[in-house]
């Protein structure tokens, strides 16, 4: 076994799926084939999945739908410590109760972003994550500095981790610079790759898990990639990044959810379209995502 592996008291590593979340074409959920496609992706060496993220389209789901939509992950999981939900919200409370939710589900970690609606100072960041943490249930840090406007900087993040609040971090900064500092300054904080496309250069640094995207899509193949970043086997690791970056770099861009579920309809999985204000792909996006999932499928990748 090595750090990187997803293991039942540290349910946080390994490969956790952000989901993306099936809809029809009347944009209403389609929890058959959510459950299928929980299942899909642990059957092809996926270790769990993250519902609720914003892959999943948390910010346009009813309390009902996004309740659901954790029992539905749960119950396909087989293991609710496999399911860790993404538990952002307006107010530090409305967060806890999604955590204390996720609890009652028994997932085994969640997934919080720091207060996102205004630009949050340091204070009021580690009071958030403290509010969430009371919940019981371990906290991922998800530092998205591009979306959020709040920076968990490695700085910010030592001290969070010295509060008790955060056992990890989704690094999505896109600094892979970061991974060396945080390891410094905060040595037992989990670092877990945060962005698709900097997957390689997070695991030779150090990363213990990746919350991952493109999985959706080709589960089998990121995850022997994944393992090969993880084991510094460069041989088996580099082909396989530079056929499937011009995917990955998708992960990092404003219509990161179009383009995912794009490739997932292209490759027989059901992705659906996106609710608004979210609009379908068009023009050369939508032209460079179709050609780039078809020349992987072409490659063989699944």
């Amino acid at each position: 076994m090595t750090a990187g592996n997803w293991t039942t008291d540290r349910p946080w590593r390994g490969i956790m799926v952000a989901t993306a979340l099936p809809l029809r074409e009347d944009l209403s959920i389609d929890y058959d084939a959510y459950a299928e496609h929980v299942g899909h992706l642990i059957g092809n060496g996926c270790d769990g999945v993250v519902p609720n993220g914003s892959l999943g389209e948390y910010q346009t789901l009813t309390d009902d739908e996004r309740a659901r939509v954790v029992r539905t992950a749960v119950e396909a999981a087989g293991d609710g410590a496999r399911v860790m939900p993404g538990v952002a919200a307006y107010g530090s409370a409305e967060s806890r109760r999604w955590a204390e939710h996720a609890a009652e589900a028994g997932c085994g970690s969640v997934l919080l972003l720091p207060p996102n609606t205004y630009r949050a100072d340091e204070a009021a960041v580690r009071s958030h994550y403290a509010e969430v943490a009371g919940a019981g249930l371990p906290v991922v840090a998800y530092n998205n500095p591009l979306d959020t406007r709040v920076d968990l900087t490695p700085d910010l993040l030592a001290r969070l981790h010295g509060d008790g609040t955060v056992v990890a971090v989704k690094e999505f900064s896109g600094d892979v610079r970061r991974a060396y500092e945080i390891a410094e300054l905060a040595p037992d904080l989990d670092l877990l790759i945060g962005a698709d496309d900097v997957l390689l250069e997070l695991a030779l640094a150090g990363a213990v898990g990746w919350i991952a995207g493109y999985p959706n899509a080709f589960p089998a193949t990121c995850a022997e990639l994944y393992d090969a970043a993880r084991a510094h086997d460069l041989a088996t690791a580099l082909p396989l990044y530079r056929s499937l970056h011009p995917l990955l770099r998708q992960d990092s861009k404003t219509e990161f959810v179009q383009s995912i579920k794009l490739s997932m309809d292209i490759v027989g999985r059901r992705g659906g379209p996106t609710r608004p204000p979210r609009s379908p792909l068009s023009g050369a996006t939508e032209a460079l995502v179709r050609s780039a999932t078809e020349k992987a499928m072409a490659a063989g990748h699944r």
